[in-house]
């Protein structure tokens, strides 16, 4: 008997995503690609409530400042029960991190666990070429 069918487990929305925990500190140098990325980055599927995990990879060219990364997990983590869809948590990473930056180039990659056999990766390139 499938008692779980159609259950949802309760989330926040969009709201709680905090970008005012990202911290920056000054860059002073030659351009260098700074890549950071984490397998622990989760939301929330905002159908189900259940989690969706991926891995998060953030690749950057700072112009004046780079990220503090304690500050980027603290960011992250108010990720955790957001109601997002995955392109959204993706762009909106993208565009809170360029705000907070500035720099030269960023793109945002998240590449989920796969759900419904579904195997799903998502990219921001800011600034957009194509805008």
């Amino acid at each position: 008997m499938a008692t779980a069918e159609g259950k949802t487990i309760p989330y926040t929305g969009p709201e709680q995503i905090d970008a005012a925990l990202l911290e920056t500190f000054a860059y002073e140098g030659p351009a260098q690609e700074i890549v950071t990325e984490t397998n622990e980055f989760s939301a929330v599927c905002p159908y189900s409530g259940l989690p969706d995990y991926a891995r998060l990879v953030i690749r950057y060219v700072p112009q004046l400042n780079c990220v503090e990364l304690k500050s980027l997990k603290y960011y992250i983590v108010s990720f955790r029960n957001v109601g997002i869809f995955q392109e959204h948590a993706t762009a909106r990473i993208a565009e809170d991190l360029f705000q907070a930056l500035a720099p030269r180039s960023l793109t945002v990659t998240t590449i989920y666990n796969v759900r419904g056999g579904f195997e799903t990766t998502c990219a921001v390139t800011l600034p957009n070429a194509h805008a």
